[in-house]
């Protein structure tokens, strides 16, 4: 198989946070962003505009020793069969897939593996994202 066209660059990011309401403030009245989707009160999604920002509702047990503050990171695609054509690229590379591809209500697709190191990678096509090639 042929290695997947180039992604459009890493710009999407994912942060588990204790203050949600405080965060999301921070960053939309003080940083700029917008927010883009808040699918339930423990997740909301924020933009400038060619980026995504997403936070999380840390879990009840939250601890910097036994959680890191990222979730994941992601890297934009230009198309949906982009990302499926990631996932097949990598999973016959052996690249450990934590997630199959799927849709999401706000219309993107992705899917989730990891690093050698376990950290989580997202490859995400987001239509509603102004993006451009890196």
């Amino acid at each position: 198989m042929d290695r997947p066209a180039k992604t459009l660059g890493m710009r999407h990011l994912a942060l588990f946070v204790r203050q949600l309401e405080a965060c999301t403030t921070f960053y939309t009245q003080l940083i700029g962003m917008t927010i883009d989707w808040q699918p339930d009160p423990d997740n909301v999604y924020l933009t400038s505009g060619s980026d995504n920002l997403a936070l999380h509702r840390a879990p009840a047990d939250f601890s910097p020793e036994k959680h890191q503050r990222l979730d994941h990171f992601g890297f934009f695609t230009a198309s949906a069969e982009d990302v499926d054509h990631w996932h097949a690229w990598l999973a016959e590379k052996k690249v450990k897939i934590l997630a199959s591809p799927r849709n999401h209500r706000d219309g993107t697709r992705s899917f989730y593996c990891a690093d050698p190191e376990g950290n989580r990678i997202q490859f995400i096509h987001m239509p509603q994202a102004i993006v451009s090639p890196a």
